[in-house]
């Protein structure tokens, strides 16, 4: 069985091209995917900065040539805006060792656009859960995704990645504190009632702003929120009276065509008369139509102007990445032993019943030769079984002890040469006297 993994993020794709492949539900696509025949299991994580698909197959490059169709026309709903040489530059393959290793660097937000934050792995395991309730997710990427949340907890005890607790919102924030002198006599409106909003709210709190209202479509979420942080809740309908109050603007909330319009911000601008509005844009599809960059007093920024910021972060972190790296390893080789061990289940099994096909043979033979009671022909029967027992027992627990290593092909092949259990290399006598079996290992 091999992983295959397909997909684009912020360092291959521009925000732009990533909204279009942006996905709200994944559990109807995932269940057309693994309609395929050439598709086991599948697992598919969609956020602000990647859209991943993960799959098992028998047949990898028939599966990456039907993943790229995916991309092309399913996720994209064939959108001919984008054009097949943009897609194939921003998509990016992995197979097997690389594609296990990367999924793990993303639940352990290695690979993130902020390093260390928090949130990726709950959208991993989010992606996951979604995958298992619609059935396309089975037991190797099961196992696969237990190993990278295994990582992540480790990553998150043993590294000190996360020693100051880093996300979007944080970033968002401190771009505030380069625009602003000061934060304290400011106000701030933040649109949506969402993870990384609770987040930005917390942080804005901690730095002393007067004011803080929250909007959203549904006006009881963001008065549940606002009531744990002293600010206020409003209904969308209330922004354009809100954005010209509001100092700092910060926006995440699901939604195809934009919440702030270029012409409302320019409306909200005219009458702060001159003074400065900074917004910024985490959502995907963005929430703030991009034309609005172009008017004077306002600072607008979106996921992919943060990156600068984002890689100053990943620089002071970088002997903490070496650590996390290494974990990363670990857990992927032991990811990797467990698929070897899967691997030499057949091999194992084919030789159990091969012997017991002789040993059941010899016996039919045998006993009506002999003059033997019941009790006495269960005596020989227990006897035989014995005997292939520990003849079995050396080479099989060699197999079950040396999977993990890379000796382990090499145990296989041979116990499959020895004993005569590949096609063609079989005594034809005890051929015959075999069960029906699926193959080898």
């Amino acid at each position: 069985m091999n992983v295959l993994l397909v997909g684009m993020n912020h360092r291959t794709a521009s925000l732009d091209l990533r909204e279009r492949y942006a996905v709200a539900d994944v559990q109807p696509l995932l269940t057309k995917l693994v309609a395929d025949a050439d598709i086991e299991e599948a697992v598919l994580l969609s956020t602000c900065n990647r859209v991943e698909v993960v799959v098992t197959t028998r047949r990898p490059e028939v599966a990456r040539l039907r993943l790229r169709s995916f991309f092309a026309r399913e996720l994209g709903e064939g959108d001919q805006a984008v054009g097949e040489r943009a897609l194939d530059e921003a998509l990016y393959e992995y197979a097997e060792a690389s594609a296990i290793r990367h999924l793990l660097r993303v639940a352990c937000s290695v690979d993130s656009l902020v390093v260390g934050e928090p949130q990726i792995l709950g959208q991993v395991k989010d992606a996951y859960r979604a995958a298992v309730e619609c059935g396309a997710c089975g037991p190797i990427l099961s196992r696969l995704y237990q190993r990278a949340f295994s990582a992540a907890k480790r990553v998150r005890n043993e590294t000190r990645i996360a020693e100051r607790p880093v996300s979007v919102a944080h970033v968002a924030v401190d771009l505030a504190k380069q625009i602003f002198e000061s934060l304290d006599e400011k106000s701030a409106l933040l649109i949506g009632a969402g993870e990384m909003i609770e987040l930005a709210l917390e942080i804005l709190r901690g730095e002393g702003l007067a004011t803080i209202r929250v909007a959203n479509r549904t006006p009881a979420r963001a008065e549940n929120l606002a009531s744990h942080f002293g600010a206020t809740a409003h209904g969308l309908s209330e922004l354009p009276d809100l954005l010209p109050r509001s100092d700092i603007v910060l926006t995440c909330i699901a939604g195809g065509a934009p919440i702030l319009t270029a012409e409302s911000v320019s409306r909200a601008l005219r009458a702060r008369r001159g003074r400065p509005i900074f917004v910024i844009d985490i959502g995907v599809p963005r929430n703030v139509d991009p034309a609005a960059n172009d008017l004077d007093n306002l600072y607008l920024y979106d996921l992919d102007d943060m990156s600068g910021v984002a890689h100053a972060n990943a620089e002071r972190r970088r002997g903490e990445i070496v650590h996390a790296e290494a974990i990363v390893l670990e857990e992927q080789r032991r990811f990797e032993g467990w698929l070897t061990a899967l691997s030499a289940v057949p091999t194992i099994r084919h030789l159990r019943q091969r012997a017991e096909a002789v040993r059941i043979r010899e016996l039919d033979r045998m006993l009506p030769r002999l003059d033997l009671d019941e009790a006495q022909q269960a005596g020989v029967d227990a006897l035989t079984r014995a005997i292939v027992n520990k003849l079995l027992h050396v080479p099989l627990s060699r197999l079950r002890r040396e999977v993990d290593r890379e000796e382990a092909l090499v145990y296989r092949e041979a116990a499959r040469a020895l004993f005569g259990l590949d096609e063609g290399a079989v005594d034809p006598e005890v051929e015959e006297e075999l069960p029906d079996e699926e193959g080898g290992s």
